[in-house]
């Protein structure tokens, strides 16, 4: 059924001071946290190499040790979605409206909502990193696991117990990243964190942990050792709305592993119908949003 007369008739007499309806969007958070690739393929495929361990000692006059175990160990998988969404509007709704500024096919909001779509399916990579996705493949565990495994061993990326957002636990989450992640050798790597991502509800307690250079919390002159430890968090905290859970906090590394295939850009068309006249005006994407590195992030997912 088309926007037709019935759902615009204030529009069609003179003298409305206002039409309201359209609000300032939130930020597209996204953008900053994942990293666009273009996509070719409508499955998209990396493979997690391991590679040389140690050098060994060698005995005189003995033969060279060698390690013959680098290749391939994980797969991850991305297949893209298809989005769209359409409107149509009568053309007595065009001919007739005498807000088309306000209200017409131009302004209906169609950027809005792939926008808002998009932002909810980036989201979800981190408000899902708890609960296994076969379909990514990988590691066979999710994003966020106690159990990654390498070789001979595994690594941790999330905190057990889950913890809420505190002093304490950001400081035990900045020495985990850096101290227990491992390659898939299950050597020591220079993993570091870079950035906090919270819900709203954790704003005012990132405020107070990242914002002050003394101890927070405290009546002491010590110094916020969350600041100077393995690096701080240089890129400071980032709010995302589109985060589910109040209680869930993560902190993102200098790894890169947030991934966002762009398949088919955005675009829009339009047409008229011939037999009604109707205006046709549609947007359509392919992408997809995923992760190929578990280092990428440690989470925290407390229950409150």
């Amino acid at each position: 059924m088309p926007v037709a007369l019935s759902q615009i008739r204030n529009l069609l007499l003179p003298g409305l001071w206002a039409l309201t309806g359209r609000y300032d969007q939130l930020p597209a958070v996204r953008k900053q946290i994942f990293k666009e690739r273009k996509s070719n393929m409508a499955l998209e495929q990396s493979t997690s190499m391991r590679y040389i361990a140690q050098a060994l000692i060698k005995q005189e006059g003995a033969p060279t040790s060698a390690d013959n175990q680098p290749g391939q160990r994980f797969t991850y998988n991305q297949t893209h979605n298809e989005l769209g969404v359409m409107f149509a509007i009568t053309r007595k709704a065009i001919d007739d409206n005498l807000y088309k500024t306000e209200f017409g096919p131009s302004v209906m909001g169609l950027n809005e909502a792939f926008d808002r779509t998009n932002e909810a399916f980036a989201a979800d990579v981190l408000n899902s990193g708890f609960v296994l996705n076969p379909a990514i493949g990988g590691d066979n565990q999710p994003l966020f696991s106690a159990a990654h495994p390498v070789d001979g061993g595994s690594f941790s990326n999330m905190a057990t117990p889950a913890a809420s957002l505190n002093e304490t636990s950001l400081l035990n989450a900045q020495v985990a990243v850096n101290a227990n992640f491992r390659d898939n050798a299950n050597q020591r790597m220079n993993a570091k964190p870079r950035r906090l991502i919270i819900p709203p509800q954790l704003e005012p307690v990132a405020i107070r942990l990242l914002k002050t250079e003394l101890r927070p919390g405290t009546a002491n002159n010590d110094v916020n050792a969350i600041l100077s430890t393995q690096g701080g968090i240089p890129d400071g905290y980032l709010v995302w709305n589109y985060l589910t859970s109040m209680f869930a906090w993560f902190l993102q590394t200098n790894q890169d592993g947030f991934v966002y295939m762009n398949r088919v850009p955005y675009e829009t068309d339009m047409s008229v119908e011939f037999s009604t006249d109707n205006l046709l005006v549609k947007g359509y994407q392919r992408n997809s949003y995923s992760f190929n590195e578990p280092r990428c992030a440690y989470g925290s997912n407390p229950t409150s």
